[in-house]
């Protein structure tokens, strides 16, 4: 029995078939057509290689039936029959496609000590991190006519937004990770033709949406998702190619320490209208604080600091040493930047105070002639662990006024920093010698005959 399968991928389903990396996304906005690129990807992969072990997931069993279950066993009808109590899709030439759920954390474990050379995650950012990294030890194959690979489908928002924005779209790779590994195709609805031409409302419903879901929905936009804190976040409008800072503004510094935790430092500058630019990032872990201060104060070579703010935890005693008066105190980790020529001064550490501070200057406020209104704060396009973590901020599930807690330490440098309530900078008057006239007599003396 022939089997043809109906459909002509657009140019980013093309890519998305055509990919070979270790991990390939595929998704931003809705409407791209992901589902059916997952879908026909893998009846592909089934047909091409024989005896292929496949596993297709989504988060929930009735997302599993409307998306995948129904639309493959009506597109496979005669060719791969469907074992409903396994659901399992064979082939003729023995793959298999199974198709499974997470609903739960504990649910990845149905799958442990199993072996798939194909793993898809439809709508990753509905799975958690830690799913996800299970999931990965099912990655695996003997054969060599192909290489593990897994499939992902997202649109920004949910869960798992976090982890997937850090692999695909931030890249930012921790220890054991290889960026060559990683491929991110971008998907909008613009892509797909056929939804196009078929509901061209559904554009307009898309733009109808409020500012923020428009951006995430049409656009793509991965700084921007559901329960995010700082929704006033925009690459576009609080990011800036770097540019010579004027010497005259005023430059300070702001630090959340950590030693196992990362330790960032921030650098600002503030302009003659009261504008905050960070224009630095120093962002390390596991480095003491002596060697922490030495770097911040090589970076700052040649720049006038008139201040640095930390936590007043910092000036916490640690330790005891003999004093002068025959007692014991402790040393505290300001003593330690001190000594190595970085004195810090102690911050406003009021959380939501602070928070609403940085929500000040992320408004546009600032009139200008040619690009309008502008917020107070932009950070410099090279502070890259600012701008990934300012716009995953989540709300505290207890108190909403608060950010919850999370990997959250350049935000927190930031909020030190705005709230020392920066000063505008004074521009100096230049005072202009008065032009030599060959023509002026002075006056003379009286008494002169």
């Amino acid at each position: 029995m022939k089997l043809i399968l109906h459909g002509t991928p657009n140019s980013r389903q093309r890519e998305f078939f055509l990919s070979r990396a270790r991990h390939t996304a595929y998704g931003g906005a809705r409407g791209g057509g992901k589902s059916w690129a997952m879908r026909r990807k893998f009846v592909l992969l089934a047909l091409r290689y024989p005896e292929l072990n496949l596993l297709l997931l989504r988060r929930t069993l009735p997302e599993l039936r409307e998306n995948h279950i129904i639309p493959l066993q009506r597109e496979l009808y005669g060719i791969a029959p469907y074992n409903s109590t396994e659901r399992v899709f064979r082939f003729p030439n023995g793959s298999r496609i199974k198709l499974g759920y997470c609903d739960t954390a504990q649910d990845v474990y149905q799958y442990q000590g199993q072996e798939y050379a194909i793993i898809g995650m439809e709508e990753a950012t509905h799975f958690t991190e830690e799913q996800m990294r299970f999931l990965t030890t099912c990655n695996r194959t003997t054969r060599t006519d192909i290489s593990p690979r897994m499939y992902y489908t997202c649109n920004p928002g949910n869960v798992g937004h976090a982890w997937v924005k850090r692999l695909f779209i931030d890249r930012q790779y921790q220890q054991g990770e290889n960026a060559e590994d990683y491929n991110f195709i971008p998907a909008k609805i613009y892509d797909n033709r056929i939804l196009m031409d078929a509901d061209p409302n559904y554009v307009k419903q898309l733009l109808a949406l409020p500012e923020d879901l428009r951006r995430a929905h049409l656009d793509g936009d991965w700084d921007v998702h559901a329960g995010q804190y700082f929704r006033e976040f925009s690459r576009e409008k609080h990011v800036v190619a770097p540019f010579e800072i004027p010497h005259w503004w005023r430059r300070f510094r702001s630090m959340d320490w950590g030693y196992n935790d990362p330790c960032c430092v921030l650098w600002h500058a503030a302009d003659g209208e009261g504008r905050v630019f960070t224009y630095r990032e120093l962002y390390v872990r596991q480095t003491l604080a002596g060697d922490v201060a030495r770097r911040a104060v090589e970076l700052s070579r040649g720049e006038n600091i008139a201040y640095t703010v930390a936590s007043p935890d910092m000036w916490q005693k640690r330790g005891a040493v003999l004093s002068a008066n025959g007692g014991f105190e402790g040393e505290t980790l300001a003593e330690l930047f001190a000594a190595a020529g970085m004195p810090l001064t102690p911050a406003d550490n009021s959380r939501i105070a602070g928070w609403n501070c940085l929500r000040e200057y992320l408004a546009p406020r600032f009139e200008t002639e040619k690009n309008g209104k502008q917020p107070m704060w932009q950070c410099f396009g090279t502070c890259e662990n600012l701008i990934r973590q300012l716009p995953l901020l989540q709300y505290d599930k207890c108190n909403c006024e608060d950010a919850a807690d999370g990997n959250d330490h350049a935000p927190e440098a930031l909020r030190y920093g705005l709230m020392s309530r920066p000063r505008r900078s004074q521009q100096p008057i230049v005072k202009k010698a008065r032009a030599y006239d060959p023509l002026s007599v002075p006056e003379r003396a009286s008494g002169w005959l």
